[in-house]
This record gives C-alpha cells, sequence and structure tokens, in this order.
C-alpha cells in the first residue's frame, strides 16, 4: 500500500513496551529511556528526593568497633607507658646525682698505704678487679629477688641494682684518676660532676682541657646521664630470669660492663697520666658529711 512502511523497517516493540506516541506534549518520550509518565521510573539520581526515604547509617560491625577500641588502648598505654619512662629515669638520675658527693673516694696517699709496692697499673688493676666483684654481687642479688613471687617489686630491684652499680663504679672512677695523677680541679661537688660526667660519657676526664668535661649539671649532662642509665637497665633486664639464671646473668653481665667501662676510662688517662715522681703534694679529700653505704640501693631508692 502506497505510504505504508516495509514490513524490513518496522519497529518490533518488545512485549510490555510503552506504546505511546513518540512525539507529544502530554506523553514523549525518549527511544532509548523508555516512558516518562509519572510513575514510571527515573534514572536521576536520588538525592535529596523527598519521595524517598532518607538513608539509614548503620552502626559497624562489633569486630571492627573491638579492634578500634583496642588500638586505642593501646595507643593510650604506649603513651602512658613512655611518660611513666621518662618519669621513672628522671628520677633515677636525680638520685644518682645525689648520691654522687656522697660516695667516699680514697686519695692517692691512702690508696698507697693500702697496696704498698704496687705500681700505678698494678694498683688500678686491683681497683678494677674489686669493683667488678662489688658490682657483680649486686646483680646475683637481684637476680636471685627474681625468684621471689613478687612480681611489683621488680622495677624496684632493677632500680636499686642500677643505682648500687652506678655508686660503684663512680668511686672507681674517682679513684682512677687518683692513681693515675689526674684529679680534676675543684671541691667536692665540682669533682662529683666531672665524675657523673665521665661515668655518663664512659671516657676519662683531661683536666689539661677544661671544655672537654662539664663541671657544673646541664640539661645536656642529665639528657646524657639518662640515656646511659637506660642503656644500663636494657642490658640488665635479663637479671630478672627466673630460677637462679638471673643471679648468674647478673653477675657475669655486671661483671663485665665494669670491666669494660674501666678499661676505657684508663686508656684515656693513660694519654694524660702524671708519673708519680712528678705528681705535686695533693692535698687529702674531703669526706662526705653523710658517707654512702655502697651496695645499699634499696635503702637510697626509699624502699
Amino acid at each position: 500500500m502506497t505510504g505504508s512502511t516495509p514490513p524490513r523497517k518496522r519497529r518490533f516493540l518488545a512485549r510490555g513496551a510503552d506504546q505511546g506516541p513518540s512525539e507529544g506534549r502530554s506523553s514523549a518520550r525518549d527511544d532509548e529511556r523508555g516512558s516518562s509518565d509519572i510513575g514510571s521510573a527515573s534514572l536521576e539520581p536520588a538525592v535529596d528526593r523527598a519521595d524517598l526515604p532518607a538513608p539509614t547509617d548503620h552502626p559497624a560491625p562489633v569486630a571492627k568497633r573491638r579492634v578500634a577500641a583496642i588500638r586505642d588502648k593501646a595507643r593510650e598505654g604506649v603513651r602512658k607507658g613512655g611518660s611513666r619512662a621518662r618519669a621513672g629515669l628522671a628520677y633515677l638520675a636525680d638520685r644518682i646525682i645525689d648520691i654522687a658527693p656522697r660516695i667516699p673516694v680514697r686519695d692517692l696517699a691512702t690508696l698507697r698505704r693500702q697496696f704498698p709496692g704496687l705500681g700505678p697499673e698494678e694498683l688500678a688493676e686491683k681497683l678494677v678487679a674489686g669493683a667488678c666483684r662489688a658490682t657483680a654481687t649486686v646483680g646475683a642479688g637481684v637476680g636471685a629477688a627474681a625468684m621471689m613471687p613478687v612480681p611489683p617489686a621488680m622495677p624496684t630491684e632493677l632500680a636499686a641494682e642500677i643505682t648500687g652499680v652506678a655508686a660503684i663504679e663512680l668511686k672507681l672512677i674517682a679513684e682512677l684518676h687518683e692513681v693515675y695523677g689526674v684529679r680534676p680541679p675543684g671541691g667536692l661537688k665540682e669533682r662529683s660532676t666531672a665524675y657523673l660526667n665521665s661515668w655518663s660519657g664512659e671516657r676519662g676526664i683531661d683536666v689539661t682541657k677544661p671544655s672537654t668535661y662539664n663541671s657544673a649539671l646541664n640539661s645536656r649532662m642529665k639528657q646524657q646521664l639518662r640515656q646511659q642509665i637506660m642503656k644500663r637497665m636494657v642490658r640488665n633486664l635479663p637479671n630478672l630470669m627466673p630460677f637462679m639464671v638471673g643471679a648468674a646473668v647478673g653477675a657475669v653481665m655486671n661483671r663485665r660492663d665494669t670491666r669494660n667501662l674501666a678499661e676505657r676510662i684508663r686508656a684515656d688517662l693513660r694519654r694524660t697520666q702524671v708519673p708519680w715522681d712528678a705528681l705535686p703534694e695533693l692535698p687529702a679529700l674531703e669526706t662526705p658529711s653523710n658517707p654512702l653505704e655502697l651496695g645499699d640501693g634499696r635503702k637510697e631508692l626509699g624502699s
């Protein structure tokens, strides 16, 4: 028929598709989208549409909430633990600074009377051997205390060990300086501060160069002292092993650390050593008003 559309060009509409006209004002549609009548589906985004229910926020699963809570508590624990550790180090540093002027030190004349016939090196070796035995005893005592069922007391035991070993090694450093004839200048307080600087830096004092050591306390020296205490505390942690293993480990490690410290100090002092025959007569050392009883670290910590 004239004017009709050939069959091959006819559009085959799917069953259920919109049969409405493709043009017109009231029901115009887009062949690609389908009908736009009221009630038909729309491809517009559903944001801020009043005809749809408001989206609801679903809470996180229980496992995620628990992980988040554990993570927050861990962070808080690390923060508090770091604060307590810094406070503990500062407390120990203050205690060691307080006891340093109270450590009884023998001058060269006293040492030569107690060890007659020995030269400087032989006398120094005697002092090192005695200090190693003393620090080994302190380490063994703390290791034996680890067997007791009192875990809350172990931080105090470890702090007492650090304080006791520091006192013994400070005494050794002071007497080695006497043996090698390089006593630091100044009074009891200034010398004690110089020995603290030597202990924290693990080096001998060069009295010919006062600028190389501190004769007064300052923030840098206190920081160095806290670092030395932390290093010693970490090395002494195996002393807390049970079944008397900690006692043996503590004795061996303290003896080794004290000898290594003494060897470094002696190596520095030999470079500035003054022979005894060329050493001027030095005045006797002052006796502390309240001498410290070495090895009594728990009493110094107030426990």
